[in-house]
């Protein structure tokens, strides 16, 4: 295996499927399942869930609503997602825990990195829920954060298509999909990878971002293993 502690950054578009909204139980089903096969290789896996699929803080702010209470709002869409992840892994016998940046101490433990570290290090899978616990930051953040304060070795970018492009591939065909990438060059021409406050922490830190389809079946552990998939978003190539 080439990463022994990765944060895998699930969007929360990605749990809907083609419903469009909502929970999608066959997605689920193959996500829990191929996290399962990571976390009987030993590989210590923490995941960041977005919560798209229910309420977006931004989308909510355009229409006219306060954006804190927004955003508060899309926060608790992510345990939403977070608890329903972690039913679907613990039914296949992965235990599981979700730590929540709000504390909510009846249905989630309160996020506490020790604790986390501890839970990665006795082979429990780790979701981190609620963001960072405050407005105005996204999900994206979320995830380079906790992934710099858990030493993960790497940011697995879960999406539907299978890389970074200098164009949007759905609408442009002649598109151009980059191998690699350095961090200032995604941030100078504003490739809507992650947004510049969670890249900026990840190059500060010196942490890698890999972005690939996480819809074609086999792709998490290929990554693991070190097959070149998607787009790698480095310091310096």
């Amino acid at each position: 295996m080439k990463y022994k502690r990765i944060l895998l950054k699930l969007s929360g578009e990605a749990l809907s499927g083609n419903q469009g909204h909502g929970v999608s139980e066959e997605i689920l089903d193959t996500l829990s399942s191929e996290v399962r096969e990571l976390n009987q290789k030993a590989v210590e896996v923490a995941i960041v869930i977005g919560g798209g699929n229910i309420h977006r803080g931004v989308a909510g702010a355009t229409k006219g609503m306060d954006r804190t209470t927004s955003d508060h709002m899309g926060m608790l869409a992510t345990v939403i997602n977070s608890l329903a992840l972690q039913d679907s892994l613990e039914r296949k016998g992965v235990k599981t825990r979700v730590l929540t940046a709000i504390e909510m101490k009846e249905i989630a433990e309160p996020y506490i990195r020790r604790r986390a570290m501890r839970h990665l290090e006795k082979g429990r899978v780790v979701i981190f829920a609620a963001g960072t616990g405050n407005p105005y930051f996204t999900t994206d953040t979320a995830a380079a954060l906790r992934a710099n304060e858990i030493d993960a070795d790497v940011i697995l970018k879960a999406t539907k298509v299978n890389g970074v492009y200098d164009m949007d591939p759905v609408t442009n065909k002649d598109a151009k999909k980059y191998d690699t990438i350095s961090y200032i060059t995604a941030i100078n021409k504003g490739l809507k990878v992650m947004d510049s406050t969670a890249l900026s922490l990840c190059m500060d830190n010196d942490i890698d971002i890999i972005v690939f389809n996480v819809f074609e079946r086999g792709n998490i552990m290929k990554v693991i293993m070190g097959e070149k998939l998607g787009t790698r978003i480095t310091k310096n190539i």
